[in-house]
């Protein structure tokens, strides 16, 4: 397995490139199909914030999904250690995720969880606000209350896949929900944790809407 370790901000010594290649070699007993880890440390100390200054992001490229932890800490073998700890813990549950679910269990769906008017709601972008709180038009957004308003826009390359792949990724990833489109139906559709290995998922059916 090869360890790549790169820094923003702050200089890499041999002796923590050594270090990320010791500890990462234990990830190999959760998933010995990983081929490269990818160690990203940013430093940017801030007074204010001393105990997270530095902040380190774990990818794993595998033959099967990436798998991504990140951490901060004040320093760099503290936030190694903690992204460490969480990308083995993704690892761990995924596996017992597969082991629970394969042909035993089938996640919950939205209708399930929801009233039928919850599920309508959410779908059109009709969720009622909190009573006494005060809604704005920010552009084509609706803001509650004072925001922040917080707009973040990603991309990502996708193929289409099973409900099962797409809950596995999820946990790789350490996402609470996973934006997929299902193989069966082709729709967009989001699976998202509700508790234990209980999940809930939202399909877009394309040709309903535009009826």
């Amino acid at each position: 397995m090869d360890v790549v370790v790169t820094g923003r901000h702050c200089e890499i010594s041999e002796r923590f490139r050594e270090h990320c290649a010791d500890k990462l070699s234990r990830l190999e007993k959760h998933d010995h199909r990983i081929i490269r880890v990818h160690v990203e440390v940013d430093s940017e100390p801030n007074p204010r914030q001393h105990d997270r200054a530095v902040h380190v992001e774990l990818t794993a490229f595998s033959k099967g999904p990436v798998i991504r932890a990140e951490a901060a800490a004040d320093d760099k073998m503290g936030a190694l250690d903690l992204a460490l700890d969480k990308m083995a813990g993704q690892m761990r549950r995924a596996a017992d995720r597969r082991r629970v679910h394969r042909g035993r269990r089938t996640p919950a769906s939205m209708g399930q969880s929801l009233s039928p008017e919850r599920v309508e709601d959410l779908v059109n972008g009709n969720a009622p606000a909190a009573d006494g709180v005060e809604e704005r038009q920010v552009g084509p957004i609706t803001v509650t209350g004072d925001g922040p308003l917080v707009v973040r826009e990603k991309t990502h390359a996708a193929s289409a896949m099973t409900l099962d792949q797409a809950l596995y990724e999820m946990e790789l990833v350490g996402h609470d929900f996973y934006l997929f489109v299902d193989k069966e139906n082709e729709r967009p559709s989001v699976v998202y944790r509700r508790r234990g290995y209980d999940y809930g998922v939202i399909s877009l059916e394309l040709g309903e809407a535009e009826a």
